[in-house]
């Protein structure tokens, strides 16, 4: 074993241990430890995000990109390829499976898609959605041996969209769009950052158990760049109130056919948080 080898399989078991991830889930340690970073980060140096800052590595050795950081993609809109460990947990909560159809909404230049690649195996499909034309651009070109995996210049919030087993959004949205929910199949996750007018919130995994019923619960803290063409301004200062007042770690589940009742976390126009379980 190579010492960049070695960065990697101590880096898989970093970041999948900060972020909880169930030490039986020996795939996703496994696509941490296979996907090499340096591949979707162009060349170094690099910029890490440190608090409200960037430092930029010393050298061009990819080590320094296998420890819980944020890299720079575009620091001067604040864009990073985001926090290993975060998206170690979520992945781990989506529990996706060989064969699995993978939607990414905010793909970047592709690192976490990758792994969602690995995760959804040869026979599966992975869609990649990147508004940014330059960076679906780099995530098109650092993909292109993945013959399972397509990337496309749009926000992922409107048209189209396939079927999925699991939806994964890396932006921060002001409610679960109708679209995502209806792509979903029998049983099928969608976990995104619902941020409010602050930039912060928490990682919302919903579930479809059946039709208009849906399971739902935080998994995490987080704080995202907006999803262009998934936000509402107005809304997000509501969340910003709803999230002070607290109670979101009692959340449960969602509801799209019925109106509010007093177990009512948040409401949107077309559907409501409830702490009440499905």
């Amino acid at each position: 074993m190579d010492d960049l080898e070695a960065h990697r399989k101590h880096y898989s078991q970093l970041v999948t241990t900060i972020g909880r991830v169930d030490p039986t889930n020996t795939r996703l340690i496994s696509a941490f430890a296979n996907v090499k970073r340096e591949d979707y980060l162009g060349p170094g140096p690099w910029k890490i995000r440190a608090n409200s800052t960037y430092i930029v590595t010393p050298t061009e050795n990819p080590a320094f990109l296998y420890q819980d950081v944020l890299v720079a993609l575009k620091s001067d809109e604040g864009l990073n390829n985001g926090q290993p460990s975060l998206h170690a947990r979520c992945l781990d909560k989506l529990e996706i499976s060989a064969g699995d159809t993978v939607i990414h909404i905010g793909t970047g230049t592709g690192y976490y898609t990758a792994i969602l690649a690995e995760l959804a195996g040869s026979k599966g499909r992975v869609c990649g959605y990147e508004i940014d034309k330059g960076l679906a651009q780099r995530a098109t070109q650092n993909l292109k041996d993945k013959k399972h995996v397509e990337i496309h210049s749009s926000s992922g919030a409107q048209g189209d969209l396939p079927s999925s087993d699991v939806i994964y959004i890396s932006a921060g949205v002001t409610e679960p769009e109708s679209i995502w929910l209806n792509t979903l199949k029998d049983g099928g996750r969608l976990l995104f950052p619902l941020t409010s007018s602050q930039g912060t919130g928490g990682m919302l995994l919903i579930q479809r158990i059946k039709e208009h019923s849906y399971s739902a619960n935080f998994i995490a803290t987080a704080g995202f760049i907006p999803c262009v063409g998934a936000r509402d301004e107005k809304t997000a200062i509501e969340l910003a109130d709803a999230f002070y007042k607290g109670g979101a770690r009692e959340v449960k589940s969602l509801h799209r056919d019925k109106s509010p009742d007093d177990t009512c976390w948040f409401k949107w126009a077309d559907c409501w948080l409830s702490t009440k379980s499905v």
